[in-house]
């Protein structure tokens, strides 16, 4: 298997591929990626994908899970620095 390798990929690293592959979709439309392809593009089980057309190509793309925090970072709008916002919250210390 280690000769079948060396031609797959370009010397330069470029991620071209001197040879095709190819997989049969099933009667429910699903395809077997095949295993060099999910090896070199890092692809696990349970990996979503993003699928789209280009000019008429299949174009498959991982999906970057998305960041919780990024989706409402900056959706409040407070006024004064952070030392101030926590004192008012935690009200005067000397009531206490």
């Amino acid at each position: 298997m280690g000769h079948e390798l060396l031609g797959w990929f370009d010397s330069g690293g470029r991620n071209s591929y001197n040879r095709c592959m190819k997989s049969t979709v099933s009667e429910k439309g699903q395809v077997t990626i095949p295993k060099l392809l999910r090896e070199r593009l890092g692809i696990q089980p349970g990996q979503v994908l993003e699928f789209r057309e280009e000019r008429g190509r299949l174009i498959a793309s991982k999906v970057t899970p998305e960041d919780p925090l990024e989706s409402v970072y900056g959706i409040l709008n407070l006024s004064g620095s952070t030392d101030e916002i926590i004192a008012s919250l935690r009200g005067d210390v000397d009531s206490l």
